[in-house]
């Protein structure tokens, strides 16, 4: 099965209050979608659900083939790990290297073997242009090598589905489109990325697949 997302008939709800309203949407292996919208318009909502953080209270709705009606507490861990998710903020751990930042992921993710765990590392540093960069401290990189830390941790469990929500938004525009291709590129070699943005300059760096938010609703726009 191609397919890594189905939504049917899906309205999403934040407290109690429907954000999105009957999405009907499909997402297949090695896509790259847009998620455009203003701030608050419901596309984090839409990632959140994705990853199993708001739960589904209305339609039907599957996931790297978890089924997100009746989602068990105990079986987001394993839908986690199908995923990578990239934030705004990076959401690096301060008080340690970059090594030590995606070791830590590793050994959450159930890694045990440390040479499997270093070969790895090398590898995504490899991955997102950040080799020779695996002692350094998160203050001693600029905001687009924390990105790429950020990215090469959501790369670790070798994903299906990257959820990149606003990663450009605290970056120049320069250093935005870096991201982007890197985001890109991935998707190029076989891993869907959902990149959500508010940006039109970052957007209209090149054309792909757009959903838009807008009006409580989503709808696909020619990208």
């Amino acid at each position: 099965m191609s397919e890594l997302i189905q939504f049917n008939d899906v309205t999403i709800f934040q407290d109690e209050r429907p954000v999105v309203g009957n999405m009907s949407v499909e997402i297949k292996k090695g896509e790259f979608v847009y998620l455009l919208g203003k701030t608050g318009s419901g596309k984090s909502s839409f990632l959140k659900t994705l990853y199993g953080d708001l739960p589904l209270k209305h339609g039907n709705a599957k996931v790297c083939g978890y089924n997100l009606v009746g989602l068990k507490a105990r079986e987001i861990p394993f839908l986690r790990r199908k995923l990578g998710i990239v934030f705004q903020d990076f959401q690096l751990l301060t008080d340690r290297n970059v090594y030590d930042n995606l070791k830590f992921v590793m050994r959450a993710t159930g890694w045990k073997e440390e040479a499997k765990i270093k070969a790895r590392i090398e590898d995504v540093l490899q991955k997102v242009n950040l080799h020779g960069r695996a002692h350094k401290m998160p203050y001693e990189l600029s905001g687009g090598e924390q990105q790429r830390v950020s990215i090469a941790r959501a790369l670790v469990n070798e994903p299906e589905l990257i959820l990149a929500d606003e990663p450009t938004g605290n970056l120049d525009p320069e250093t935005s489109e870096e991201i982007l291709k890197l985001l890109k590129n991935l998707s190029d070699n076989g891993c869907a990325v959902l990149f959500a943005t508010h940006d039109m300059l970052v957007y209209s760096k090149f054309h792909s697949r757009t959903l838009l938010f807008e009006s409580g609703n989503m709808v696909e726009v020619a990208g």
